[in-house]
């Protein structure tokens, strides 16, 4: 059985920094290319950045150069790195492994930038 598991989320101040990590079990996680979602409310789910087995990352526009997304395939583990974070990076952040046919989620966590 897959589980992905995030942890890290909370309440930060405008400017403030956070590190998200989700911890994979029941997957060969080193081959597939993982991946952070966000959700903000009334809003869809949208990629915020990916990373591929073999390290090459991609980013969604408005977080570019303000979030780093890395992996530690020996602990089955994906990071993501937010810096500098605005009242619109607050949303449900999801871990994502794209396992094609199938599709992993973990069961998100909170991240709220608020003064």
């Amino acid at each position: 059985q897959v589980q992905l598991v995030e942890s890290g989320g909370g309440l930060v101040q405008p400017g403030g920094s956070l590190r998200l990590s989700c911890a994979a079990s029941g997957i060969i996680f080193r081959i597939y290319t993982t991946a952070w979602y966000r959700q903000a409310p009334g809003k869809q789910r949208e990629l915020v950045a990916q990373i591929s087995s073999g390290g090459v990352t991609d980013y969604a526009d408005s977080v570019k150069g303000r979030f780093t997304v890395f992996r530690d395939n020996a602990k089955n583990t994906v990071s993501l790195r937010m810096n500098s974070l605005s009242p619109e990076d607050t949303a449900v952040y999801y871990c994502n492994v794209n396992a094609y046919p199938n599709d992993y989620w973990g069961q998100g966590t909170q991240v709220t930038v608020s003064s």
